[in-house]
């Protein structure tokens, strides 16, 4: 019975894993990209200075509302102010939106309050967004897809273990240059060395999108339809003493006298944002928010005042309900803004061992069918030549297609319009040509191709970062940039570890010719010497 339970799980991992890898590896690889999304954007947006820190919150008020009074319309519906407070937020940066629903930005120099232009960029904010939403697919699409590959991953996570009974065992175990069993010790060292946080990364995954999956439990208590829906989201995640405009106008209180009384309440602590509902009617609201970045818990402390007398209104706690709190921590923990230096580090290094963990279990599908047809003198059914091209083009496809979108940071001219978009159209468009090329290419030769390009796209990253702005490794390393310098650095080792991969295959691949060519030898001889 246990070996029989045990063979079910190993039916059920090996399926579960293969259906939807691929969608899974493009989620890993660009959820990971996310943990670096600041640093990213930054290196597309060359012109902008570095970030800085230690400025005055009231001071910083004071340049944002003159910004605000003088670039947003006289009926904009709402101001947004993000304070200069760490990576998340490097710049001062004002929002405004329109009664149309537009919303329009700008950074501002935190000591003079000029406006600071960067390139038009999608940046690392993209990369990020694409691992849930897929980019081309409608959202209805991408939530449900998104949904059941995650709950494909929590699936397999679960039957791998109970199949790899010696899993931890395993772990110490690797034999490299076996064929398949080298492919299962690196499957089983990615899986088990990361294994808490590959539970935590899909199990919070889930609770992120959870109202979409469980809209049952909203309509037991709220009732069915979008109406109902709304009044939920409205209860849960408004915030209290909010209003509509009254239409009446109304000047509005100084916002740097609010901002005090709001450090004063929290003993110094310095804000994080101050949102303006309905600058000069009557109805208006200040609502100045904490900072999310000292916890795992992806909610902060809400103070609301009067738009007009300053009055404090409502004093929203970052954690006003159990249930909202659990949910809070997960999604904190997941988005890892918290995360210092290190944990960050641990947080990319998990997430590229995620990568590896899918990457590997795809490769070992097909390299076990691959074995079996050959050793029964088959021929490869189209099953099989499917997953090797899909994986392929994937694998080693989608981090060339990435690089090809820095390399559009870099050569789009500045002026082209929608240039943003155009950066992420080629990434796709690379990725199709790579798909096309694996296509076809023999498999064995895609490899080694694909391989190459990538270790060439990677490592001249930094040479045409170089040729094209004045923020390359010989600017960035002197002034100990470490934003840029990192990013470039990264850059070279990716180049490098590809150029490693590649060379083996390329090696690989000629022994196998030589030990193919060997056995036809053999086998001529063979027949010669029977007639």
């Amino acid at each position: 019975m246990k070996n029989h339970f045990r063979q079910s799980m190993a039916w059920l991992h090996t399926w579960v894993g293969l259906l939807l890898g691929w969608v899974l590896y493009f989620m890993f690889i660009t959820g990971t990209a996310g943990y670096l999304d600041s640093e990213i954007d930054r290196w597309m947006q060359p012109e902008l200075p570095a970030a800085t820190s230690g400025h005055d919150p009231l001071a910083l008020t004071r340049l944002a509302e003159s910004a605000l009074v003088e670039r947003a319309p006289g009926d904009a519906k709402g101001w947004w102010i993000d304070y200069p407070l760490g990576r998340e937020s490097p710049h001062l940066h004002i929002w405004w939106e329109s009664q149309g629903g537009d919303w329009q930005d700008q950074r501002l120099d935190s000591t003079t309050g000029a406006a600071l232009a960067g390139r038009d960029s999608a940046g690392g904010q993209t990369l990020y967004r694409m691992h849930w939403k897929l980019h081309y697919l409608p959202k209805v699409v991408s939530d449900w897809l998104v949904g059941v590959a995650t709950m494909f991953m929590f699936v397999a996570l679960i039957s791998g273990v109970i199949v790899h009974k010696k899993i931890f065992a395993d772990f110490f175990t690797f034999r490299p240059a076996k064929g398949q069993r080298a492919w299962l010790d690196a499957h089983n060292v990615a899986s088990v060395l990361t294994l808490p946080f590959q539970l935590m990364i899909t199990w919070s995954g889930l609770i992120f999108m959870m109202f979409i999956y469980m809209p049952l439990i909203i309509a037991a208590w709220y009732g069915p339809g979008e109406v109902n829906y709304q009044v939920f989201l409205d209860e849960v995640f408004e915030s209290p003493a909010v209003v509509q405009a009254s239409g009446t106008p109304a000047p509005l209180v100084a916002l740097d006298g609010v901002m005090a009384e709001a450090q004063r309440r929290w003993r110094g602590a310095a804000p994080a944002a101050l949102e303006v509902t309905h600058p000069g009617d009557a109805h208006a609201r200040i609502l100045v928010r904490g900072s999310i970045a000292a916890g795992p818990l992806r909610a902060a402390d809400v103070l609301v005042f009067d738009g007009v007398s300053g009055e404090l209104l409502a004093e929203q706690p970052a954690q006003d309900s159990n249930a909202k709190a659990f949910r809070d921590v997960m999604l904190g923990l997941h988005e890892g803004l918290c995360a210092g230096p290190v944990l960050r580090a641990l947080y990319v290094l998990s997430g590229l061992l995620g990568a590896a963990m899918i990457a590997t279990g795809l490769v070992l599908w097909a390299v076990k069918r691959r074995q079996r047809v050959e050793k029964a003198g088959q021929a490869p059914h189209a099953g099989l030549r499917l997953v090797e091209k899909l994986n392929v083009a994937t694998l080693i496809g989608l981090p060339v297609a990435i690089a090809a979108y820095f390399w559009a940071n870099r050569l789009l001219p500045l002026e082209l319009a929608n240039r943003a978009d155009w950066e992420v159209h080629g990434l796709f468009l690379v990725w199709l040509g790579l798909f096309v090329h694996a296509a076809l290419r023999p498999t064995a030769k895609v490899w080694t191709e694909q391989a190459w390009l990538a270790a060439l796209a990677f490592a001249l990253l930094p040479l045409v970062n170089a040729l094209t702005t004045d923020r390359h490794l010989g600017h960035s390393l002197p002034q100990g940039d470490w934003v840029m310098a990192g990013f470039d650095l990264s850059m070279l080792t990716l180049g490098v570890a590809f150029a490693l991969l590649a060379r083996y295959l390329t090696k690989r691949s000629r022994t196998e010719q030589a030990r193919q060519a060997v056995s036809l030898n053999d086998g001529e001889y063979r027949r010669a010497g029977e007639a």
